[in-house]
């Protein structure tokens, strides 16, 4: 396969050989030759590496080869305007531009990333749209999609890794200064913050470590942890940190960047993996408040929910509607030591407590029925399976039997349906419960990173790029999460539930808003925008004529050549202010 950019002919003399075969020019490179012993003269060994350009007598279309033979070849980083779909897919992009004016991103990036500003917002749209951060395959993306490069210039993924190659720490803690310094820090905001990890197998990654990852694929790892402002349901900044240090020693690190960010009247929600007396202490010294969950079988409150059981779990007054479950207040010290009281909320949960039991009975009968087929054998157990069963051996450390511990199992079944969440400020139950439940959008923030940004793993071979491409995912996560909820509210205004307002199916059915290059080489649009895609745009404030006006400058951007902050400023009067910004 020959590829359609060209390169020069390589300048290695008596090593390139020309040869005609029909109406085309092929180029050998002469890489070996083996001596005849017979006939006493040496053999060339050669292989074709391109086919000569008509046009252009010193250049050729490289094959394979070529890049076998000469690794460290650089190829054009641009591609020709003619090397464009003539199909546009431009709904996306429209969507991902008014979300980008709507927060000034490429105002804030712009003095920091410089000139690329426009392709490193391109890498954020590749990532929310195909769901990938794969830098090999963004040219295709590039194909086929509107860009924000100055003339919408398509680069090839050799570009693109140089260019992640060069954003340095400095452009992203510059970006993050900026981004939180534009927050409103007199408004009183609960942060939820919370943690993932990513498995890595190659290359040289400083953070990469072995630690406790939540699924253990027996790979090291990399952390990173997001915060996020509950109240304004925006992404705040973001922290990687080596893969052996656990979520609950790297909390104080998070409160102090937070202070630093110029955060004050603020509460934290934390997951249940963050407990603990010295993180609640460190919070306490800081004067912030803390919504946290604990597990239901931590000796810290296990005690303190079988003493309230079968208290409130039918009392209609202890009843949380929003969420069909029951909850009651204890004010009591987390612990002997502690110097204030705390509010701990004990809730119960029938649907939960159904499956929280059965999920314990199916457990405890595949240990008996692992346990009956090694009777008899030498083998040893680990203390998960010793935990729920006493182990008996014979003299000759032979395995004999297992019998349940009766009263452990009892407890646990005892706590199935109940957990705790402790505050620090006084608040009722629902309260609680409901500020706690906001992080729903925290967890969607993490499952959009992992699952629908390409997260589960970075693709890198260097600590510099696993920087640069997290920093593009955090900016992208920014924007995937204004999408989310601009959405949701659009769903919730009309009180009705449409399967096409989540942000994966929102995002394919733009997709299908398209332009086509006719015959005259101008792209216009295809066909009229569908009531599910008027839907859609409503949440980001868009209509079939803001369509119609992008098509247009589209257009005229790629029939002239010229940039689309160019077009749009000279060919909108009534603009909005957020366009302005756009490059």
């Amino acid at each position: 396969m020959y590829y359609n950019f060209k390169v020069k002919i390589p300048d290695v003399q008596g090593k390139i050989i020309r040869k005609k075969k029909g109406n085309s020019v092929y180029i050998e490179f002469e890489y070996d030759h083996t001596y005849d012993q017979v006939r006493k003269f040496n053999i060339p060994r050669r292989a074709i590496i391109g086919k000569a350009c008509p046009d252009d007598v010193t250049a050729m279309n490289p094959n394979e080869n070529y890049f076998k033979f000469f690794p460290d070849a650089v190829i054009p980083e641009e591609r020709e305007e003619a090397d464009r779909s003539c199909c546009l897919r431009i709904g996306s992009y429209m969507a991902i531009r008014r979300v980008v004016g709507e927060y000034g991103l490429d105002c804030i990036l712009e003095p920091l990333i410089g000139k690329d500003i426009g392709l490193f917002m391109d890498l954020c749209a590749y990532s929310i749209v195909t769901e990938d951060n794969a830098g090999q395959y963004y040219p295709g993306f590039a194909f086929c999609h509107p860009l924000f490069t100055e003339g919408m210039r398509i680069y090839s993924d050799s570009k693109i890794s140089r260019f992640l190659s060069s954003l340095t720490v400095e452009q992203s803690v510059g970006f993050l200064n900026k981004w939180n310094k534009g927050r409103d820090h007199r408004q009183r905001v609960y942060i939820s913050y919370d943690s993932t990890n990513k498995n890595c197998q190659a290359g040289d990654i400083e953070f990469v470590e072995f630690g406790h990852p939540k699924v253990d694929l027996g790979l090291p790892v990399l952390n990173l942890s997001t915060a996020f402002d509950r109240s304004n349901r925006v992404p705040l900044f973001y922290e990687d940190y080596p893969g052996s240090i656990a979520d609950v020693s790297q909390l104080q690190f998070m409160v102090d960047k937070t202070y630093s960010y110029g955060y004050r009247s603020i509460g934290f929600i934390l997951d249940r993996g963050y407990f603990s007396k010295e993180n609640i202490r460190y919070m306490d010294a800081c004067h912030y408040d803390f919504i946290m969950m604990v597990k239901g079988m931590k000796a810290l409150v296990c005690d303190l929910i079988l003493g309230k059981k079968h208290t409130f779990e039918h009392d209609r007054a202890c009843f949380i509607k929003p969420y069909g479950i029951y909850g009651t207040t204890v004010v009591q010290k987390l612990y002997a030591d502690d110097e204030n009281d705390r509010h701990i909320h004990i809730f119960h949960n029938l649907a939960l407590e159904a499956a929280q039991s059965h999920a314990l009975e199916k457990k405890i009968e595949s240990y008996a029925k692992f346990f009956s087929k090694h009777e008899g054998e030498c083998i040893r157990f680990g203390d998960g399976y010793s935990g729920y069963f006493t182990l008996f051996y014979d003299k000759d450390g032979k395995f004999l039997f297992a019998k349940e511990k009766a009263e452990v199992i009892q407890r646990e079944l005892d706590l199935c349906g109940y957990f705790a969440i402790v505050t620090s400020a006084r608040m009722s139950a629902e309260e609680a419960l409901v500020l706690y439940k906001s992080r729903d959008s925290s967890e969607k923030l993490f499952s959009g990173g992992k699952s629908f940004l390409g997260g589960k793993s970075l693709r890198v071979v260097s600590s510099e790029s696993a920087a640069a491409k997290t920093f593009v995912e955090f900016v992208a996560l920014i924007i995937r999460n204004r999408i989310y909820t601009l959405l949701k509210d659009e769903m919730f205004k009309h009180e009705k539930k449409s399967n096409f307002m989540t942000v994966p199916m929102a995002l394919k059915e733009l997709e299908k808003i398209e332009m086509v290059r006719r015959s005259d080489g101008v792209y216009r649009l295809d066909h009229a925008v569908s009531a599910t895609q008027k839907a859609i745009l409503s949440a980001f404030g868009l209509n079939e004529d803001d369509v119609r006006k992008t098509a247009t400058e589209i257009g005229k951007l790629l029939k002239n050549g010229g940039s689309l902050k160019e077009t749009i400023d000279e060919g909108d009067d009534d603009g909005e202010e957020e366009d302005d910004c756009i490059g």
